[in-house]
């Protein structure tokens, strides 16, 4: 007796309903995943140190839908809530485009341009580190500050912040370098 394969099934099946005959609707022929005719454009989840690889699916430099890889050895094509959720973070249209800063006292805030936001950061920053940096401590060298703290967010990698770290600690003299990922 000859065993019949899964092949040979599906085979006989579709010879047998013929399928190209079978009554459907325009709505049905028309059809289609909503991935069809996109880029899969290979990403890496950004919300913890685990490294879980992602399919972020463009069409005309949109972002449709991402989905975990199933190629990945770490996750499977599995991902947490966070990580099935990070379509919300590139395209919630209540994400926030633009610096909106408050100034002291105020009672509103302003739209302000990002170099603008920027400069001011490093020109505060700059500050901060010259009012509390201190070159000796009883005699030896310690090139430290202590009146700044930082709090790196999960959503990095561990590449950087390992770079975070090396700016904020080595180059900065900053003390107190903490990650969310790690609290």
């Amino acid at each position: 007796m000859k065993r019949k394969t899964a092949v040979s099934f599906v085979e006989a099946a579709l010879s047998e309903r013929q399928v190209e005959r079978q009554p459907f609707s325009p709505n049905s022929v028309k059809k289609a995943a909503r991935i069809r005719n996109a880029t899969a454009v290979h990403s890496v989840c950004p919300y913890c140190a685990v490294g879980c690889s992602q399919l972020v699916y463009v069409k005309g430099r949109t972002i449709i839908d991402i989905e975990g890889n199933p190629e990945s050895p770490i996750n499977a094509g599995t991902l947490c809530p966070k990580g099935a959720n990070a379509f919300q973070l590139g395209t919630n249209p209540h994400r926030i485009h633009h610096v909106l800063y408050r100034a002291p006292y105020s009672d509103h805030w302003e739209q302000r341009p990002l170099d603008w936001a920027m400069q001011r950061i490093a020109e505060l920053t700059k500050e901060t580190r010259d009012q509390g940096f201190i070159e000796r401590k009883d005699g030896k060298v310690v090139n430290h500050v202590t009146n700044i703290a930082a709090l790196g967010g999960a959503t990095m990698d561990n590449e950087e912040n390992y770079l975070i770290k090396k700016l904020l600690g080595a180059g900065l003299g900053i003390v107190s370098i903490e990650n969310q990922a790690r609290i």
